[in-house]
């Protein structure tokens, strides 16, 4: 009798135990996203803050003190944003991590290419890629809904760069991508899955302007 009644606390003690695990999980899954968001939405305030100052800096002297600037990003946001993407058509607006961040990542968001130059590089070639698919970070998502001529936009170091898609092309998920590109000018390119399908596209645009 008593080992029965002790057998019988244990499966309740097991089973609220399991219960308050659910709770803590379900409770998790739900608040996990706000949580994201939120950080989204300061990072993303923050860095605009800072395109503000850099631009007035530039105005006043012609020059700005690169090292403070990067240290005053890093101590507000862990995200540590040092550009945004925008693509107007498919309502994008996303921030981009630094080369060094651990948060340069298809994992976390758009990821910069190591191969890739900055915005302000001439003829140089901004590469960027991130998921497509159903998941929170699928950024990438509605990619293939762009058309050439459509704008895509990089806003870095108190500057709007903007791009005019000129090609867009499918290849096979192989590891790497060959870039089309103009050696004349200066391109972005976006790369990203084919949902379902082993094949990825491929979209490059040409500068257009910079202010």
């Amino acid at each position: 009798m008593k080992k029965q009644k002790r057998r019988n606390n244990i499966l309740m003690l097991i089973s609220f135990v399991c219960i308050a695990l659910g709770s803590i999980l379900i409770v998790y899954k739900i608040t996990l996203p706000l949580v994201k968001e939120k950080q989204e939405k300061e990072a993303l305030e923050e860095f605009y803050e800072n395109e503000i100052k850099y631009d007035t800096q530039v105005d006043k002297n012609d020059k700005i003190d690169k090292t403070s600037s990067s240290e005053e990003k890093k101590s507000k946001s862990k995200l540590e944003y040092v550009a945004v993407l925008k693509i107007p058509k498919i309502k994008l607006e996303k921030g981009i991590a630094g080369k060094g961040s651990k948060y340069n990542s298809v994992d976390y968001g758009i990821e910069v290419l190591d191969s890739s130059d900055a915005p302000d590089v001439e003829k140089g070639n901004v590469i960027l890629c991130a998921h497509a698919g159903n998941s929170k970070v699928s950024y990438f998502r509605e990619l293939d809904l762009l058309k050439v001529g459509d704008v895509i936009m990089i806003i870095y170091k108190g500057k709007t760069y903007q791009y005019e898609i000129v090609d867009i092309y499918s290849i096979k998920k192989t590891g790497t991508a060959p870039i089309r590109k103009d050696r004349t000018k200066s391109t972005i390119t976006l790369i990203t899955c084919i949902h379902n399908t082993d094949r990825q596209i491929v979209l490059i645009g040409n500068l257009q302007n910079s202010e």
